[in-house]
Parts: C-alpha cells; sequence; structure tokens
C-alpha cells in the first residue's frame, strides 16, 4: 500500500513563498506528496516545495523550461510539461517500498506560450438552444462541451502505458471553471481516465471546491481548490492506494499572510459539508466527522 497525499494549486503571490509549516504532520506523514504548480519557480521558491516534502508536481498549466530545470535541480518531479510533447506525455514516476506510482498531467485551459509543450486535454463549446426558448424567448442557451478526440485517445493511451508498466496511475488534469458546476468535458475525460486504468484522477484550476465522484470504485476529485493562492480555500486528499484504497478529505486554507493550515472545528466541517452535498448529485457518499471526510471508494 501506497500512502498518497494530493493539494490542489500552488503559486507564489507577490513572489512570497507560502509557509507550509503548519500541514507538516499531514505532508509529512506521506509516502508520496503531489501538488499543482502555477506559474514559475526560482531556486528559493522550489526550496520551500522541497521542505514541505512536496515529490512531484503537475506543470501542465504551462511552467516555462527554465523551472523545468529549476525542479531538477531540487529533486522535485513534475509532468504534463516538457522541451517536446514526448517529454509532456511522459509520467513521473515515484518509487516506494518497491511499489512504482506513474503521474500524468493535463491541461484543458489553454494560456499564453512560454517556451514548454504540455500535454493537452482540451475541449470543444457549442450553445444549444433552451428547450423552452419558443415559449419564453431569450432565456439562455444550454452549454455543451465534449473532449477533443485526438486529445482524449492520446491521453487513453498513455494511462494504459503507464499502468501496464507502473503499479498504480495517478492522473491529474487541470482544467473546470469557478463554482460548483462542472463542465460536461471535465465528467468525459474523468470517467475516461478511470476506464482506461487511473487509480484516482485529481482535478485543480477553478480555484474553487468541486464535487468528489466515486466511479467504477475509483475516486475523481474535480477540483481540490487552492493550497496555496490567491483564493484561500482548498483541500487536501490523503489515501491510500492498492487492494483497498481509502479517501479522505481536509480543508486547508491560506491566511493572508501566505501561512497554510488545516481548518478544524465548524470551520472544517462547512467546508466539508459543502463538499459532501456537491458529492451527492454524483451518488457518491461523502461521510464528514471531526473535521475530516471520508470518501467510500473501491465498491
Amino acid at each position: 500500500m501506497i500512502t498518497l497525499v494530493l493539494g490542489g494549486d500552488v503559486s507564489f503571490p507577490g513572489r512570497a513563498a507560502p509557509a507550509f509549516g503548519p500541514l507538516e504532520p499531514l505532508l509529512k506523514g506521506a509516502d508520496v506528496r503531489f501538488a499543482n504548480l502555477e506559474g514559475p519557480v526560482d531556486a528559493a521558491m522550489a526550496e520551500v516545495l522541497a521542505a514541505a516534502g512536496v515529490d512531484v508536481v503537475s506543470c501542465a498549466n504551462d511552467a516555462p523550461q527554465p523551472s523545468l530545470a529549476v525542479l531538477d535541480h531540487a529533486g522535485i518531479a513534475h509532468c504534463g510539461a516538457g522541451a517536446n510533447l514526448d517529454d509532456a506525455h511522459t509520467p513521473a514516476v515515484i518509487e516506494r517500498s518497491g511499489e512504482k506510482v506513474a503521474f500524468l498531467a493535463y491541461t484543458s485551459l489553454r494560456l499564453p506560450a512560454q517556451g514548454t509543450c504540455v500535454a493537452q486535454a482540451f475541449a470543444t463549446t457549442a450553445y444549444q438552444p433552451d428547450p423552452r426558448v419558443a415559449e419564453i424567448p431569450g432565456r439562455p442557451p444550454l452549454v455543451r462541451t465534449t473532449p477533443v478526440p485526438e486529445h482524449l485517445d492520446r491521453l487513453v493511451a498513455d494511462i494504459r502505458r503507464a499502468k501496464a508498466d507502473h503499479d498504480h496511475v495517478v492522473v491529474s488534469m487541470h482544467w473546470g471553471l469557478p463554482g460548483a458546476d462542472l463542465a460536461e468535458y471535465q465528467v468525459g475525460y474523468g470517467r475516461a481516465a478511470i476506464d482506461a486504468g487511473a487509480d484516482l484522477v485529481a482535478g485543480h484550476g477553478p480555484q474553487t471546491i468541486q464535487a468528489v465522484e466515486v466511479y467504477r470504485g475509483r475516486p475523481i476529485l474535480y477540483s481540490l481548490g487552492n493550497l496555496a493562492a490567491d483564493r484561500p480555500d482548498g483541500l487536501l486528499a490523503g489515501g491510500m492506494l492498492g487492494d483497498e484504497p481509502r479517501l479522505e478529505l481536509i480543508p486547508v486554507r491560506r491566511s493572508p499572510d501566505g501561512e497554510c493550515r488545516p481548518l478544524a472545528g465548524e470551520e472544517a466541517d462547512k467546508v466539508l459539508r459543502y463538499v459532501a452535498d456537491l458529492s451527492a448529485l454524483r451518488a457518491t457518499r461523502v461521510t464528514v466527522q471531526a473535521g475530516i471526510a471520508s470518501v467510500t471508494v473501491g465498491v
């Protein structure tokens, strides 16, 4: 069994490094720690991540090539970006206790080019007239989104290859819109990843918390929100990969001075009840107790 902790978006607003000290017991207690890196990093920032115990980051939101070299020097694995598409689609592999976890990362959000290639999971958008528009003129259209077929095909092929070569596969997706509502393409990509063999899908990008869906016994975390970014709230997801998978969620918040801390008491339960309500809409049970949410997986 491999224990894993996943966080959402990490950035360095104002170039100030976030303080992860209050999260240290949660981060250091896992075998592998993952977060999504937003934007460039320098050596000092990479050192902050390494000191917090972060083992692997997603760079699919177009981290510039110099940042990848900085991460390499700091000993932090990365995925989702590279000098060419093959690099971007190559998993970062972490080995613990004789088991290998492959991390793949993709972006659905088109960002300005910064000299790197990224693993793309784009979507097309169409607008369907509301079914009652003839009765009530002016009703807003329905927004329909669909994965780009060639991007979906490559994602599926990547996951199948990684699963054949490694014990576990974790897929990171930078996607979505702010708020609680999911875009259709998120569900399409997320479920396709599980169908292809992913053990877990970790989403981020909207900078807000979204639902958890357990699909075929495996979790899709549609958005973990922020670990350390301009907007304060997010989730740390902790779990086990293996024959008896487990998943727990702890809400975290970044204070105005940049310190990241776990929430507790009613403050924590309020966030987690929100997650539970959203997840119930996706037929997923989330149980909240004493500041921790447990998600029923593996069934």
